[in-house]
């Protein structure tokens, strides 16, 4: 008897979980402990329906160590024929007092930034997507080696409700 209740809450506890995200078509994260200027974050997508329409988001996870307000970064999507889109984004990751964005208790911080929006992946194949810090200080021209206080991280595609 025990055993079946055991079984029960845990399917209970899985259709719960599964059921609360949806729309969620991918959602990977990559640890890093110093991210250093050259190092790409890689994600493969595939499998992706050409019919629908998706909205994309950077996640980023980020402790006290981070000593910035904001947060630029380069992405590329390698398309399955060869394109490639590349884009320099910027993201505020503190307000104005100092205060860190993002959710979460404690040390680290998770910020969902949105990338685009209204997406479809019209060729059919493997997409790639990377991820690259650019982060440079007032008034240098090289970029920050080792950018400290960056935990993780993410990317996600989410179903568009139409």
């Amino acid at each position: 008897m025990r055993s079946v209740f055991s079984v029960s809450s845990l399917i209970l506890t899985i259709v719960l979980f599964s059921s609360c995200d949806k729309n969620r078509v991918f959602d990977e994260y990559e640890s890093i402990q110093g991210w250093h200027k050259d190092s790409l974050v890689n994600f493969e997508l595939k499998n992706i329906d050409s019919l629908k329409t998706y909205n994309l988001f950077i996640n980023i996870r980020n402790n006290n160590d981070y000593q910035y307000s904001n947060l630029f970064l380069i992405t590329e999507i390698k398309f399955p024929q060869g394109k490639v889109i590349s884009d320099t984004l910027e993201y505020d990751m503190s307000k104005p007092n100092g205060e860190w964005l993002g959710t979460g208790f404690g040390d680290v911080k998770e910020n969902k930034l949105w990338y685009k929006e209204n997406v479809r992946f019209e060729e059919s194949g493997r997409y790639e997507v990377s991820i690259q810090q650019a982060m440079r200080k007032n008034g240098e021209v090289n970029g920050i080696q080792e950018l400290q206080g960056i935990t993780d991280v993410g990317f996600r595609i989410e179903k568009r409700d139409n």
